[in-house]
């Protein structure tokens, strides 16, 4: 694929989705109100969306079962607010360039990145591998209805882009696993 050209209706779009998650508790498996936001968000733009429990995922427009997937996945629960914290955790206030509350970074950055991604490569009938994004449940604790449980649903996938921030490293590949991973921002453990 070329290289990505800076889109400002695409990045406002998804800072304005990343603020509605933020403003709407999403604990591991309360999810509903943000896996709705997910969908509506793809939906207005005319994707056609795949909704299992609240995990939400898409398919580019011309995808062609005889190319392979390209999987690019992270979650939008979050862990409960830290006692400590000294903000509004539903509040997405913006200060210079860091926007902050809960999911913020874990992953609500991560996913909305994804979908831009995604939606900037959505109808393009060239492409020479298809694109499923999938933003998931239960990442955070672990859970049996996050993305392990929509894998079967998805179809074969060459490999996956996965956003997750957990120490800032990056990695390759799961271990114990056929796919390949590429882990943004983070590793998958």
């Amino acid at each position: 694929m070329e290289k990505m050209i800076y889109d400002e209706k695409l990045y406002q779009d998804a800072v304005s989705l990343l603020q509605n998650l933020i403003r709407t508790p999403s604990f591991s498996k309360e999810e509903v109100q943000t896996a709705q936001l997910l969908a509506d968000f793809l939906q207005q733009r005319g994707v056609e969306v795949h909704r299992k429990g609240n995990n939400v995922w898409a398919y580019n427009k011309y995808y062609d079962a005889t190319k392979p997937t390209i999987l690019l996945n992270s979650h939008h629960d979050t862990v409960k607010p830290n006692p400590a914290y000294t903000r509004d955790p539903f509040s997405p206030d913006i200060e210079g360039d860091k926007l902050y509350g809960l999911g913020s970074n874990d992953a609500g950055a991560s996913g909305v990145s994804l979908l831009a991604t995604f939606l900037h490569y959505y109808d393009r009938p060239d492409l020479k591998y298809n694109l499923c994004v999938a933003i998931t449940a239960e990442e955070e604790n672990s859970g049996s209805g996050g993305l392990e449980s929509i894998i079967p649903d998805l179809g074969p996938l060459e490999f996956a882009i996965v956003g997750e921030p957990a120490l800032m490293q990056s990695v390759t590949r799961r271990p114990g696993r056929d796919l390949r991973v590429y882990v943004l921002f983070g590793q998958i453990v």
